[in-house]
């Protein structure tokens, strides 16, 4: 990639405090925010190369939550290391498929993927924990229980199969998108697997941080950050920090206004990159 002013690595810095801090706060990676962000900054930039960017940051992002979060005993640890177990394969896929459609493609695809996603946040702003406590029903139920530092008790009951099957397709599409997957997977935990909120929040950067690891170590094998660790780097400081702020405000904030609001941002800016990339497919 193309050397920059210092001025442009400070703002990346700045950049990344932002998506950390509101990454965090609302449990996902904040890849669904930096990666339309990329391809609107470096529009002559591949992929694969703008994924292993983002994906790099969002474990940077995912791993300093998981700390913050840990320090709250709010991280639900044997499903997350199960979920993660089966979400690295398709992390693993996804990754190596980057690579192999056009610029023009992937814009395709990422414009209507951030379209729908902006449609969701719009329909449901807020997520409804609905508790299913008590022993397991049949065979395949499991129930957890967990207890945070501030002493507030949850008990939750849900089908592990379930969590195993949607990890791997969310570890697939997140790391083809390089958007990391929180934002599918929190409304997956609270809404088929009846995660508390909370619970879903700090679980997800858990999953988050080992799925993209991976998708980070695969797209390194290949080369695809070799030119990019400047702006990688910078951006990583900026949402390691940020991170620690969006824990810190995680239970002081009702997000739901944040939520629509940033459902506009992006559905206006999946709307331009949709319509940029249709134009070279003389659509």
């Amino acid at each position: 990639m193309t050397a920059f002013s210092a001025a442009h690595y400070t703002g990346l810095i700045a950049l990344g405090f932002g998506i950390g801090a509101y990454g965090t706060l609302i449990g996902a990676g904040g890849g669904f925010v930096l990666m339309p962000i990329l391809l609107l900054m470096y529009p002559q930039v591949s992929p694969d190369r703008l994924t292993a960017i983002s994906l790099a940051v969002v474990f940077a992002n995912a791993l300093s939550g998981s700390a913050a979060y840990a320090r709250m005993k709010r991280v639900d640890y044997r499903s997350g290391l199960m979920f993660a177990a089966a979400a690295t394969p398709g992390a693993i896929v996804g990754a190596l498929q980057t690579s192999q459609v056009s610029r023009e493609v992937f814009d395709l695809i990422f414009s209507v993927v951030l379209i729908l996603v902006a449609i969701a946040m719009v329909l449901h702003p807020n997520l409804e924990h609905n508790p299913r406590g008590g022993q397991p029903r049949s065979k395949w139920e499991t129930t957890r229980r967990l207890v945070e530092v501030n002493g507030s008790g949850h008990e939750w009951t849900f089908y592990p199969a379930i969590g195993i099957v949607l990890s791997f397709f969310v570890g697939y599409f997140s790391s083809f998108l390089g958007i990391g997957g929180g934002i599918i997977h929190v409304p997956a935990l609270v809404w088929f697997l009846h995660d508390p909120v909370h619970i879903a929040t700090a679980t997800s950067h858990f999953i988050l941080a080992i799925m993209a690891l991976t998708g980070t170590l695969v797209h390194v094998w290949t080369g695809a950050l070799a030119r990019a660790w400047p702006e990688t780097g910078a951006l990583a400081v900026g949402v390691f920090l940020g991170a620690q702020l969006g824990a810190y405000f995680s239970n002081r904030i009702k997000s739901a206004w944040i939520i629509r609001s940033l459902a506009l941002a992006l559905g206006l800016v999946g709307i331009r990159i949709l319509i940029t990339s249709l134009q070279p497919l003389g659509i």
